[in-house]
């Protein structure tokens, strides 16, 4: 039987079969990502960000194509993951505004709706670039507008969309050298069609189910170029929630941000959907960035890789595993920490951890990316440290789906506690003796905090002032003050007792060296008994991070 309207229900089908067909092939589409830099997470991040949006409309209890498209969009803006997942978002997000009003659609708006997405993509992109996922979408779209009738079946409509951008795929080395030059076509453009693929699958009948089995394959591709080819190093995302004090003095507008952003790195994408803003951009300047967009709110996500690192990481993987098939040998211990900031992470480094999940208070890490890192470390027991009360529960789930591994999540709510507990790790003893041993150091030391204010407000009599700096003791503000050095002093004074024996300071990336020189002077000069330990911790938000034990 022939289908002629798609309703919500149709639609979620089609996605859900699009994020399944993605998800069995992803490893493949990141063997083929040689673009914009040969860093092999196309695939991957495509997934992700599709899966964010799935998870939107899953539950959702509309039976309208544009209320589902609506919702769908909304997710794949919030959990897009690199340049070809914000992309993707953008389609989605301009299919939704085509299929607005509409609780059915009929081939024709379908069709007009995927060009409304394609029109959206690309005004998003800074600087398009033809032979890439945008030629893909822009050339299926263009060739179902051509031919769509009120008529026709979706069943012919995928058929052509399938075909069509399978073409268009074929003709991306011929637009873009560097897929010519290795023998691919573009990684995102395939991953593209693997959605439509699904769509089509759906319409057809046909559920599909994730391949638990699939085999990964080495990837080579990415061994032709070298980390050297990279231009830009970092791969800078995150999203800025306006704040409306702030973009009074300071009006924002997306063709601000992106000329400041284009003048310091490339593959820039700006998205701004009411009142959030999403950027994706490669930068040697990735502090540069974040300053900037800082001026307009707040940060609801962040994430900053490495990009040479990622590639050297995947010729050096392809390669052992053409050599070697088999399965590392599991080490007995390894110990994940969250923590954000240079400095922090190669601290916790030298205390031993094996992985580093940059997070905090404003980047909170899922469950995925503890997932992620409990793989990498490939270790029998393994131990975790939060860091942040808003972090402990991504981490226990990732603990509790985790098979043929023991994981033991330490409740650590602070950089302090997480420091402190790490002073006496055993690995000649159980992972039980070492959870017990570890949970009882941690509340052993106190934690103090020096931060701003981001509004005006009173707590317990403490009337705090917009940019004022805040000494905060554990849970509680104790000292407010525009003078950061003064916060600092006074916020030790309270923490500091009789019984203190160590005194560790993690000054933040905004220090200057005479501040940290006045507080290392105040200490040694009103405690003498108490031992002195200062640590470029290089942390946003908070100026300084202290433990007193």
């Amino acid at each position: 039987m022939s289908t002629f309207k798609i309703d919500g229900t149709l639609f979620k089908q089609m996605i859900i079969n699009g994020v399944v067909n993605l998800d069995n092939n992803s490893d493949y589409i990141d063997e083929l990502n040689v673009f914009p830099v040969p860093d092999g997470d196309t695939g991957t991040n495509m997934k992700l960000t599709l899966n964010a949006g799935t998870k939107e409309i899953i539950n959702l209890n509309s039976n309208s194509i544009a209320d589902v498209a609506k919702k769908l969009s909304r997710g794949l803006l919030m959990g897009a993951r690199g340049n070809s997942g914000v992309i993707l978002s953008q389609l989605f997000r301009g299919f939704a505004s085509g299929v607005e009003g509409h609780d059915v659609a009929d081939s024709v708006i379908f069709a007009k709706a995927l060009k409304k997405g394609v029109e959206t993509a690309y005004k998003a992109v800074m600087k398009p670039v033809e032979g890439t996922i945008l030629t893909v979408s822009r050339e299926s779209a263009d060739e179902v507008n051509r031919m769509a009738t009120p008529e026709m079946s979706f069943k012919e409509l995928l058929s052509r969309l399938v075909n069509e951008s399978k073409r268009s795929l074929n003709r991306t080395p011929d637009l873009l050298p560097v897929l010519k030059e290795v023998g691919v076509v573009d990684s995102g453009g395939a991953g593209l069609v693997l959605i439509y693929e699904g769509f089509e699958k759906a319409i057809n009948g046909e559920i599909l189910k994730v391949d638990k089995n699939k085999e990964t394959k080495p990837d080579i591709v990415q061994a032709k170029f070298k980390a050297e080819e990279i231009t830009f190093m970092y791969c800078t995302e995150f999203i800025v929630q306006l704040d409306e004090e702030k973009t009074k003095t300071n009006p924002f507008t997306e063709q601000r941000l992106s000329k400041f952003l284009s003048s310091i790195g490339d593959s820039l994408v700006v998205v701004q959907d009411e009142d959030i803003v999403k950027v994706h951009v490669h930068t040697n300047e990735p502090g540069v960035a974040l300053n900037f967009a800082q001026k307009y709110g707040e940060f609801a996500k962040l994430k900053i890789e490495n990009m040479k690192e990622q590639h050297s990481t995947i010729v050096s993987e392809a390669s052992h595993t053409m050599e070697d098939k088999k399965e590392p040998e599991k080490k007995e211990y390894a110990i994940i920490s969250v923590c954000v900031g240079e400095g922090l992470g190669n601290i916790f480094k030298e205390m031993g951890c094996d992985k580093i999940i940059s997070g905090g208070q404003t980047m909170n890490p899922s469950t995925e990316d503890f997932l992620k890192a409990i793989k990498e470390v490939n270790a029998k027991n393994i131990i975790i440290l939060p860091n942040n009360s808003n972090i402990i529960m991504a981490a226990n789930q990732a603990a509790e789906v985790t098979e043929d591994v023991e994981v033991k999540v330490i409740p650590t709510k602070t950089i302090p506690q997480g420091y402190s507990s790490l002073l006496i790790f055993n690995p000649t003893v159980d992972i039980q003796s070492n959870y017990e041993a570890m949970v009882e150091q941690m509340h052993e030391v106190k934690s103090g905090q020096v931060t701003y204010a981001v509004r005006d407000t009173q707590y317990n009599g403490i009337e705090i002032k917009k940019d004022d700096y805040m000494g905060i003791f554990e849970k509680n503000i104790v000292v407010s003050d525009h003078n950061r050095l003064d916060v600092t002093l006074s916020l030790l004074s309270q923490m500091v007792d009789e019984e203190t024996e160590i005194v560790t300071v993690f000054y933040g990336d905004d220090v200057n060296d005479d501040e940290v020189e006045s507080i290392s002077e105040y200490i040694e000069s009103n405690y003498k008994d108490v031992e002195l330990e200062i640590l470029e911790g290089n942390q946003p938000v908070y100026s300084y991070i202290i433990a007193i034990e």
